[in-house]
């Protein structure tokens, strides 16, 4: 891939200086007059001039490495997802250099200077739950950077990637309590500016449409995946003056002790409450009661966001045009959401 980076001599030429003025006045040096130096400085950014970045790697070498970013590797779906990926990559002659965000907004910024210092030759990115300004993405993406998107993603960004069909997801879920009884189901979603959670909503919704049954904004609470602020929205939902006894659960480790809390408070699942969940955390089967998951094909999601990736890597004329790839979910049913349902 032909990529033409911002070098020290195009600063030099704008501000009509010598290059080892430039290079000096970036490395801080004292010799340099102050304006001299903020003026350099000042262009450098607009121009996005990074010294060891990715577009030189392609231009000159290759460092056959793969540089991964997720929100938080204690997260069941996204430790399989690296597994995926990294004997994806090691396949085809990669290594991975991975970041977790821990959420982080300003962390995912972090993590993306700190491999293009690294000089990978291209990025997978999963955005944190606090991303919501998505310039440092964006600006890989403008530079024609091999990039690719997974799971957790922005519309607004020009990049492949590979998702699942979030809504008919949450449809199926939702429709699979219905059809155990559910008459009130509630869904305990994830932070509210994240779009697969409101992706995940709107099948819900749809889903109660479908059937006949209100759509109330009430039993929609949203977290933030931490355990206490589950606790704290099942604790709300549970207390309204007609509780669901159904709930849609976003993830499978916000299920967890979101169910715990719901025990706590004296319900039985699923005769009170039943849940169905998203990503069938292999913890699942032997949670009480089994949890009912919806099941993403993983494998073949970090298989196919490396083969996008090395797609881009390869190419050696035009950039390549953005693909995107929505993958088929699972329903595996459990004891979660097994309710005896009356056939009078």
């Amino acid at each position: 891939m032909k990529i033409t980076p911002v070098t020290i001599k195009d600063i030099a030429r704008s501000l009509n200086i010598s290059i080892s003025t430039v290079s000096r006045a970036l490395r801080g040096l004292p010799e340099i007059h102050p304006d001299t130096r903020n003026a350099v400085i000042r262009l450098a950014e607009e121009l996005d001039y990074q010294p060891n970045q990715l577009a030189k790697n392609l231009a000159k070498s290759r460092t056959r490495t793969i540089g991964v970013i997720v929100p938080n590797l204690s997260y069941y779906f996204f430790s399989a997802m690296l597994n995926s990926i990294e004997e994806a990559a090691l396949q085809a002659g990669y290594s991975v250099l991975v970041c977790q965000t821990n959420e982080s907004y300003l962390r995912e910024i972090t993590s993306i200077q700190n491999l293009l210092r690294s000089q990978v030759e291209g990025f997978i990115i999963s955005l944190s739950r606090d991303t919501d300004n998505y310039e440092h993405v964006e600006r890989l993406a403008r530079k024609n950077i091999p990039l690719v998107l997974f799971d957790r993603y922005a519309e607004s960004i020009d990049a492949s990637k590979v998702i699942v069909d979030n809504k008919a997801a949450a449809f199926k879920a939702t429709e699979h309590l219905i059809e155990n009884g559910c008459q009130r189901i509630g869904f305990l979603a994830g932070p509210a500016q994240l779009l697969l959670s409101n992706q995940r909503v709107e099948g819900y919704r749809d889903a109660l449409t479908k059937h006949n049954l209100l759509v109330e904004n009430q039993y929609v609470l949203h977290c933030d995946y931490t355990q206490e602020d589950t606790i704290m929205q099942t604790l709300a939902l549970m207390s309204l003056p007609r509780p669901p006894d159904g709930v849609v659960m976003i993830s499978d480790r916000v299920a967890f002790p979101s169910i715990y809390a719901m025990k706590q408070k004296g319900l039985r699942i699923p005769e009170d409450v039943a849940v169905v969940s998203f990503n069938n955390d292999p913890v699942s089967a032997f949670f009480s009661p089994a949890l009912t998951s919806i099941s993403q094909p993983i494998q073949e999601m970090g298989i196919e966001t490396v083969r996008l990736l090395l797609k881009q890597v390869d190419a050696t004329d035009s950039p390549v045009p953005r693909e995107t790839k929505v993958m088929e979910t699972q329903l595996i049913v459990r004891a979660s959401s097994l309710r005896a349902v009356s056939t009078i």
